[in-house]
């Protein structure tokens, strides 16, 4: 693709950031220096059922590094391998196959640790949050006498940022418990790089009081998933140190908002399907002008994913129809194809994909054979000279507005 240099705004990508020559060093260090907590050696010990919970296959979680230090970490403390349990964190995701399971945290582990999915039709309740939701987790969870949270920290459009005790929810809940949570994506505050104030943040943070997670591990990656940083410890106090470093690479300073944005999740598993492209789109929005054209890039070779998803959108007269029907019922999958027509219903979103024309038209994106083809008719849609600003790791992405200050030429005269 072939951007005229008068039209390109510019290309916006994470900040570069130094990376760990030894990632397993950086896990290591984390480990041995938690934050808020004891380390997890001395929390743990002989006889302990301790239960890991790791992110599915959707998620860019860097699992199968993160555990063979992490259960080395146990084995020092006493814990055998026969009492760990690797437990992923579905949400309302599909069941994994065998071979994703070993794919996600490497042979090593699985051919020692037993690995199993979370169900969410097969959870108990543990209380309430603040908030009022009815906190539901996978049965086996309270049957553990420690409990590890791993995951990766970046932006994450509803929930501030993703890591921390989001592993717990909406990771292992029942699907009643995630509904009760991700209604509040309505509410001011539910937004990407906000913690203090985020009411949905706080739902998921509020779990610390009815489960007993011993300690996170969470790491944040460059756009290339090479370890940055890892925070061990408290759930919450070492989630918001990772947010600090997660903001020094994600969120990137932008002169002024653009007419025509092109993003993309930045490949799989990220554009794995529609459904998880949409934090690219959301992070898109956040650099356009009004009435602008977002030209969103995603394989999507698993569709759209999700059947309620689908069929909210391409039922739907008009964009403006999902986002009031959400309004009136909360409908998990519904608040995707929400999250969807909020910028659908201000924006015109040329989707280029591996999935039907027709459905993709059907759901209110105007779909594109190739990128060229979406922007030339952008810009004739827009003007030859509408500023062009390209987001290519657009889930990894968070622009923020900040317009250069004129230099004050009245300083230097004499």
């Amino acid at each position: 693709m072939r951007i005229r240099q008068r039209n390109l705004l510019g290309v916006i990508k994470p900040n570069d950031v130094e990376t760990s020559t030894d990632e397993t060093r950086e896990i290591e260090s984390a480990l041995s220096n938690p934050i808020g907590t004891p380390r997890l050696s001395e929390i743990a010990g002989e006889g302990d059922r301790v239960a890991i919970i790791a992110s599915d296959i959707t998620r860019p979680s860097p699992s199968s590094k993160l555990l063979p230090p992490l259960i080395a970490e146990l084995s020092a403390g006493g814990v055998s391998l026969g009492d760990v349990r690797v437990i992923f964190a579905l949400g309302i995701h599909r069941k994994h196959s065998t071979e994703e399971m070993r794919r996600l945290v490497g042979e090593n582990i699985f051919s020692r640790v037993t690995c199993m999915d979370h169900q969410a039709d097969n959870c108990v309740d543990v209380g309430h949050t603040r908030s009022g939701t009815k906190v539901e987790v996978f049965k086996d969870i309270p049957e553990y006498d420690v409990l590890v949270c791993t995951g990766n920290i970046e932006p994450h459009y509803m929930a501030g940022y993703s890591g921390g005790l989001k592993a717990i929810l909406p990771g292992v809940c029942s699907r009643n418990t995630i509904e009760q949570n991700h209604q509040m994506m309505t509410q001011p505050g539910s937004r990407a790089g906000k913690t203090d104030g985020n009411p949905l943040r706080q739902d998921i943070d509020d779990v610390s009081n009815l489960v007993n997670v011993d300690m996170i591990v969470n790491a944040i990656q460059n756009e290339k998933r090479r370890i940055v940083k890892v925070v061990a410890g408290d759930p919450v106090t070492a989630h918001r140190k990772g947010a600090e470093y997660s903001d020094m690479i994600y969120k990137v300073k932008v002169p002024e908002p653009a007419e025509i944005v092109i993003t993309s999740p930045g490949g799989y598993p990220r554009d794995i399907n529609l459904y998880q492209a949409q934090k690219a789109l959301e992070n898109a929005r956040q650099a356009i002008k009004p009435g602008g054209i977002i030209i969103l890039v995603a394989e999507c070779r698993e569709g759209s994913r999700d059947p309620v998803f689908q069929e909210w959108l391409s039922e739907a007269s008009s964009p403006n129809e999902v986002v009031n029907r959400i309004s009136k019922k909360f409908v998990l999958g519904g608040h995707k194809a929400a999250a969807f027509a909020s910028v659908m219903r201000e924006h015109q979103v040329y989707l280029v994909s591996s999935m039907s024309t027709e459905l993709v038209n059907r759901m209110h994106f105007k779909a594109a054979p190739t990128v060229e083809k979406a922007l030339d008719e952008a810009l004739h849609d827009l003007g030859e000279d509408a500023q062009i600003l390209v987001l290519p790791e657009g889930n990894d992405t968070l622009p923020v507005i900040e317009p250069k200050v004129p230099h004050d030429k009245s300083q230097n005269s004499y």
